[in-house]
C-alpha cells in the first residue's frame, strides 16, 4: 500500500471478479480495474454491463473524491443499505471509468478467482484486502490522521 501512488492510478486486472449477494450473483466480470491509491487496500471497479439486469438500484446519498469526482451509491433491488458506489460524471482522468461499479466487500460476498476479500476497516472505505495486499491500511484505529 505505501508504495502506490498518490495520486492514484488505474491498473486493468483480468482475473475472475464476482460480488453476490444472499439474493444471488449480482456481477461477474474478468476485466476489473483496480484503483490504487496510497495507504488503501486497492478497490476493484467492474463495469456496468458485468452487473445482472435489475440488480441494483440508485439509493439516496453522495460523496466526493479529490480525483474520481461525485460518487452516488447503490443497494440490491429491494434493499436501501449501499453495497457500492459508481461516478456517473468523474473527471477526466476517471472517465474513461463512467458508471463503472465498486462494491464494499463488508456488504456483499466479493471475490477475486475464488479469494473472498475481506473489507477495509472503517465503514466509509471500499478497499478490498486479499492475500496479495498488506498493511497497515487507512481506516485501522489509529489511522485517521494519515
Amino acid at each position: 500500500m505505501w508504495d502506490y501512488p498518490r495520486p492514484p492510478v488505474v491498473v486493468p486486472d483480468g482475473r475472475v471478479v464476482e460480488v453476490a449477494h444472499a439474493q444471488g450473483l449480482l456481477a461477474r466480470t474478468d476485466r476489473s480495474v483496480r484503483v490504487l491509491e496510497t495507504s488503501h487496500p486497492p478497490a476493484f471497479y467492474l463495469p456496468p454491463e458485468s452487473v445482472s439486469p435489475g440488480r441494483l438500484v440508485r439509493v439516496p446519498g453522495s460523496s466526493h473524491c479529490e480525483w474520481k469526482g461525485a460518487a452516488e451509491y447503490v443497494a440490491v433491488a429491494g434493499t436501501t443499505e449501499p453495497v457500492g458506489w459508481r461516478y456517473p460524471d468523474p473527471y477526466t482522468e476517471f472517465a474513461e471509468y463512467a458508471d463503472w461499479i465498486s462494491f464494499y466487500p463488508g456488504r456483499v460476498r466479493c471475490t477475486v478467482d475464488g479469494e473472498v476479500a475481506r473489507p477495509q476497516a472503517g465503514g466509509f472505505y471500499g478497499g478490498w484486502i486479499t492475500n496479495d495486499v498488506v498493511g497497515p491500511f487507512k481506516g485501522e484505529p489509529g489511522t485517521s490522521g494519515w
